[in-house]
Order: structure tokens, then C-alpha cells, then sequence
């Protein structure tokens, strides 16, 4: 680590991820995958369809938007071809969506999740791995959890590129076993020498 990165594995690859103050006492490393390129993202989507590939999943979900790459890559590598996005943002077409409410580490307000009435039959009585970027306080991956298996998933494994210290174990709680993650990453607290990590959160 140096003053302005942090140098993380991720599968096969290494990279050096920008340090962003989220306030004056914590500073997360940023991973924003849409800045990765697409090399990255598709070496990314292999390693972590090998994770995956023992729960014989049949529909990959994501939550939007960063976790968009991850899910097509994912979806690609399994030999898939459909995925689902949950949203955090209304769109036209979810404006009678399936809801559930979620706070996010880098979000001040309660948000959203929403899922397209649409897509139901995409998840429902399914073998569903919920993929995403990053997973840090496990709020986003939680709100995912419940409202895939209210719609009658079968939720069978959460890949992740990197986890972020372990909050997210806590939050998870049994759920926390179906997590694989390609790489982890602490997050960061100012100290007289610099940044400290801190691997707990």
C-alpha cells in the first residue's frame, strides 16, 4: 500500500485500487468494476464461475450497478445466457416492482431493491448464485437474499470479487457460508503513520 492505493489479488489478477475517503475516520479502497476494462472483467467472471460452478447454478442475480459486469462475465462463463438485476434506481418498467429495502456502505439513505413482477419466473424454484463486485457491511447482499428467496429462489451460493473487512459475516450470519470471494480487502482508519487496516470494520 502506498499513500493513494491499495495493491489487492483478484483470482489470477492483481490490482491497484485507489483509496477514497468515505469520512474523515474511514477511507475505503475502491474497486468500481467498470473502470477495470474488459480483460479484467472477463479473466474476473472465469475464476469466479469456477467458484461457483460446484452449486450447479441455473440463473446468476446481481445487484445494479457495478455488479452488472460480474453477472454477464459470470453468466458467460457458466455457459448461461439469462441473468437478473435487482435495482436500486425506479425505472420505467419497475414501477410496480417487487421491493425490499437496503442501506449500503456508500449510501447516506435507504434505498431500494427492486425486482421486475416480469422476471419472477426467472428465479422462482431456481438454483440462483447472487454475484456481485464488492461485499462490505453484507447490507446490499442480505436485502438480495430475502427478497429472491420471498420470490421462491433457491439461493445456492454469493460470489464476490472481494470482500471488505468482516461486518458483512455478522450481518450474513448462516448466510455467510455460501460466500466465495476471489480476493478481500480491508478497509482503513487514519493514524500518526498513515493509514492503519483494519480487517474487522
Amino acid at each position: 500500500m502506498n499513500a493513494n492505493h491499495y495493491s489487492v489479488t483478484i483470482g489470477r489478477q492483481r490490482v491497484d485500487l485507489p483509496l477514497v475517503a468515505l469520512s474523515e475516520h474511514l477511507t475505503l479502497a475502491l474497486l468500481i468494476t467498470v473502470d477495470q476494462g474488459v480483460t479484467f472483467m472477463e479473466l474476473a467472471g472465469q475464476d469466479l464461475a469456477d467458484q461457483l460452478r460446484p452449486f450447479d447454478v441455473e440463473v446468476v442475480a446481481t445487484v445494479a450497478t457495478m455488479g452488472i459486469p460480474v453477472a454477464i462475465e459470470v453468466t458467460r462463463s457458466l455457459g448461461l445466457d439469462q441473468y437478473v438485476v435487482l435495482h436500486k434506481t425506479p425505472k420505467i418498467h419497475l414501477s410496480d416492482a417487487e421491493f425490499e429495502p437496503v442501506r449500503s456502505i456508500t449510501t447516506a439513505v435507504e434505498q431500494r431493491l427492486l425486482f421486475d413482477r416480469a422476471r419472477v419466473s426467472s428465479v422462482a424454484g431456481r438454483r440462483v448464485a447472487i454475484v456481485d463486485d464488492v461485499i462490505s457491511t453484507g447490507a446490499s447482499t442480505g436485502a438480495a437474499l430475502r427478497l429472491l428467496r420471498r420470490l421462491g429462489a433457491d439461493v445456492v451460493a454469493i460470489g464476490t470479487l472481494v470482500t471488505e473487512a468482516n461486518l458483512w459475516r455478522g450481518a450474513l450470519g448462516d448466510d455467510a457460508s455460501l460466500v466465495r470471494a476471489l480476493g478481500e480487502i480491508p478497509v482503513f482508519h487514519p493514524s500518526e503513520e498513515g493509514w492503519v487496516e483494519d480487517w474487522e470494520g
